[in-house]
């Protein structure tokens, strides 16, 4: 197990920064949907997901992505925001399809079912879509090399235990 876990610890990384992100974008998109956003759940939607994807950029670029680089950070972080920004389209497509095409919304629904239908095709679908996406674009084109961090994170680790040791 501790193979794997190691193996896979970017990935692993990404999913908890990606499950804390989707706890973000949930609660603020239903703060927004219930209260001043009633009558546009895609703009509720877009809103909790940029919110997130700020906590994203840092936790992913300090936490799980720590020891990949390649780029100067402020190029870093405009292609982050860029490719965060197509998955955020990605993110709202499966609920305006939801919404404006099949037309899953009240009259033609209860309350509950165009709940269920927004939680499905924007929470669920959305996130899902946005993520595999995301997984590869960062991988691929923001944090492009392996290792081209790991010095500076080996040096601020080296820092931390030596601090330690003297206190």
């Amino acid at each position: 197990m501790r193979g794997f876990l190691a193996k896979h610890r970017e990935l692993l990384r990404f999913a908890v920064v990606g499950g804390i992100s989707f706890l973000i974008t949930t609660a603020i998109t239903y703060v927004l949907k219930f209260t001043v956003l009633r009558a546009n759940p895609v703009t509720a939607l877009i809103i909790g997901v940029l919110i997130a994807t700020i906590f994203s950029y840092v936790a992913n670029r300090e936490w799980s992505f720590r020891t990949r680089g390649g780029r100067e950070r402020t190029h870093e972080a405009a292609l982050f925001f860029l490719i965060s920004g197509v998955a955020l389209g990605l993110n709202a497509l499966p609920q305006w399809i939801s919404r404006y095409v099949l037309d899953l919304q009240q009259p033609h629904l209860t309350l509950l079912g165009q709940e269920v239908a927004d939680f499905v095709s924007g929470m669920i679908l959305g996130t899902l879509l946005g993520t595999l996406f995301r997984w590869w674009a960062f991988k691929k084109w923001v944090f492009p090399t392996e290792g081209a961090r790991l010095r500076a994170v080996r040096s601020s680790d080296d820092a931390d235990i030596s601090d330690r040791k003297a206190a």
